[in-house]
């Protein structure tokens, strides 16, 4: 006789007791007592088969699965549980409201929680029902079997969408090249189309620094700061010819909402990026009533995405027309490459704050003052695929011949920025190989309305270099930079950024040649740094005296009448008279012009100097050379020390 182990006679213990081996109860199963080890007599209960008339014993406790339960319902009670289902389904999707759309992710969540797994858990319910039978079900092998199959449908559809995401991969063939056609971009020449630099057009401050003056000027609203708080959207657009930061107030929690649904969100903030200058713009009759702080009906993204059901919408902006009449900017991306590959935005949907009317346009008719229909970051990860993908996709990560990237910036996130152009706004980032290290082979501006991109080749430091070579000008001040702006002067690309305090207020500036970085001129104003880049463009030989607004820039050879020495902001400054030339002071700046301090009055000392129209103290960017009172002469590039001269802090 075979010998069962401990195993075998625990899972035939547990049969007899009533349990089935699928996790279910079986009511009917018989009840064995374990026989009386001390009488030995085999007799059983009168709840045994046996069938005696006495009474069951209670059933043990067993866990029973939803699905195993289900089984035993009857047609009322389905019908009631799919109606139910669907009233669920129905106030979900009106509460997410998800594109019905094949390429949306969100969609196809959507479908499986609410549509796909119900009906996975009804059919193999009714096929274990039919299985074995129940007091209700009669057992039929062909309605389990049809059950079971229909209980495949909703796997197959999810396999479906798998397949999907799979076939809208770079690697499967001829995806690569989709990718890299996604973003059509040409190659221009910086000088001929950037062109020369506006100094009162040039945004100074960043986003984060906008948000602070914003913020700011809320304070001086009192009826407004405790019902409302300005959104942190800002989003940054050209307004009348000026680059600024717009973004509407929302209500501060949902009983502000209560209390000031009726009379809707009364302003928006408008912060100027080139005077710094911040306002809390009042809407008067026609207040905002469709925004993303409104809860329930008047939500915007709720509002469009149900007027247009099976769009699928990009990150929305905010943004004011020539008027100053607020409007949302809701662009409509779309999947070109299997289900979920190649976004790109097809058309754009204006929809008016006020009124929630909306204009469902195609690119090519959206209004000129519209300034953000492709997203920064989408048109940043597009010009990517081109760079990884223009030469094949196993080239992108094996061979890597031709492979460029963005850079990145210096949080985490992508590094770049906006400069206006053509009234327009435009996505700057800097492009460099694969294998970067600290520089660019060019850098690349797309249009944000339009998609047109242009590449200029242009080597010299990455973002990230410039910025730490700015910020070591003023290392002992602890000022950071902002991530640069790209601006053309005199016709070479440079780098134009503010330096910041610990508390985020702009205090300087800095200009640097992105081609030859140790080259940076910082100054309290922007006209003062221009001045200051200017002459060191000149003074370096990268362009002549007088060529490309470098006019002011000035030779000075003469005989130091007094000399005295000042700290400012931590730096030493010597402040030097010439004799012959009256009323003018000319400043000395350490460290960066060391070879001062081997001077004294008396001694004739050459240097150049930008003339300063607004103070009658001149910067000096190089000494030339001069001669001692002692007779010894200091040659032109030689210091005092015998070191080299620099005019700057190299990072």
């Amino acid at each position: 006789m075979k010998q069962n182990s401990g195993f075998d006679a625990l899972i035939e213990a547990l049969k007899q007791s009533g349990i089935n081996m699928d996790g279910k109860f079986d009511a009917d199963a018989p009840y064995v007592e374990a026989q009386s080890a001390d009488s030995g007599s085999g007799s059983r209960t009168s709840g045994g088969s046996g069938g005696s008339g006495g009474s069951k014993p209670p059933h043990p406790h067993v866990e029973i699965p939803f699905a195993d339960k289900m089984a035993n319902w009857g047609k009322r009670t389905v019908i009631i549980a799919a109606i139910v289902v669907v009233i669920v389904a129905l106030i979900a999707y009106w509460w997410f409201h998800p594109p019905i759309n094949i390429h949306s992710t969100d969609t196809w969540m959507f479908v499986c929680v609410f549509i796909l797994l119900p009906l996975f858990i009804f059919f193999w319910s009714k096929s274990k029902s039919y299985q074995g039978g129940t007091k209700k079900v009669k057992a039929s092998e062909g309605k389990a079997k049809a059950f079971k199959i229909a209980s495949y449908v909703p796997i197959a559809v999810v396999v479906l969408g798998l397949l999907g995401a799979l076939l809208s991969l770079p690697l499967f063939p001829g995806n690569a090249e989709k990718y890299s056609n996604v973003l059509k971009t040409d190659t221009l020449e910086f000088a001929q189309d950037i062109k020369e630099v506006n100094y009162s057009e040039i945004p100074v401050i960043d986003r984060n620094s906008a948000i602070l003056l914003g913020n700011r000027e809320m304070g001086s609203i009192p009826e407004y700061v405790s019902q409302f708080e300005v959104s942190t959207l800002y989003s940054q657009i050209n307004y009348q010819g000026t680059p600024v930061r717009v973004s509407p107030l929302g209500y501060a929690d949902l009983f502000k909402w209560f209390t000031n649904r009726e009379g809707g969100i009364p302003a928006y903030a408008l912060v100027d990026m080139t005077t710094q200058d911040a306002e809390i713009v009042r809407l008067g009759d026609n207040p905002i009533y469709y925004s993303q702080s409104e809860p329930l009906v008047r939500n915007i993204d709720r509002h469009v995405q149900l007027k247009y059901p099976f769009y699928m919408f990009d990150e929305k902006s905010f943004e004011i027309d020539e008027d100053g009449h607020p409007w949302w900017i809701c662009p409509v991306k779309d999947f070109t490459i299997g289900l979920f590959g190649g976004q790109t935005i097809s058309r754009v949907v204006l929809c008016d704050a006020t009124t929630g009317e909306c204009q469902d346009l195609s690119i090519e008719d959206c209004p000129e003052w519209v300034d953000r229909v492709f997203p920064a970051e989408l048109l940043i990860q597009q010009y990517n695929w081109w760079g990884s993908y223009n030469n094949g996709w196993l080239n992108s990560f094996l061979g890597q011949e031709g492979v460029v990237r963005t850079t990145p910036g210096t949080d985490g996130t992508l590094g770049y920025n906006y400069i206006a152009k053509d009234d327009d706004v435009w996505v700057y980032t800097g492009v460099t190989s694969a294998t970067a290290d600290n520089s660019i082979i060019g850098f690349v501006l797309v249009n944000q309305r339009t998609q047109e991109s242009h590449f200029y080749s242009v080597s010299g430091a990455t973002e990230d270099s410039a910025m730490d070579s700015a910020e070591g000008q003023v290392q002992n001040l602890r000022y950071t930079a902002t991530f640069p702006l790209l601006i053309n002067v005199a016709n070479q690309p440079t780098y134009f950024m503010a330096l910041k305090d610990g508390a985020g207020l702009v205090k300087k500036f800095a200009m640097i040649d992105i081609q030859r970085y140790q080259n940076v001129a910082v100054g309290d104003t922007v006209a003062d740094t221009q001045k200051a880049y200017e002459a060191l463009l000149a003074t370096n030989g990268v362009v002549a005296e007088g060529e490309g607004g470098a006019a002011d820039v000035v030779t000075v050879k003469g005989v130091i009448r007094s000399m005295n020495q000042a700290v400012i902001e931590g730096n030493t400054h010597f402040y030097l008279t010439i004799e012959g030339e009256d009323g003018e002071i000319f400043d000395f700046a350490l460290p960066g012009l060391l070879d001062i301090v081997g001077y004294a009055v008396g001694d004739t000392i050459n240097f150049t100097y930008v003339e300063n129209e607004t103070s009658n103290t001149s910067p000096v960017y190089e000494i030339l050379g001069g001669t001692l009172a002692s007779g010894e002469t200091v040659a032109e590039d030689e210091t005092l020390s015998g070191e080299p001269e620099e005019n700057v802090v190299a990072p």
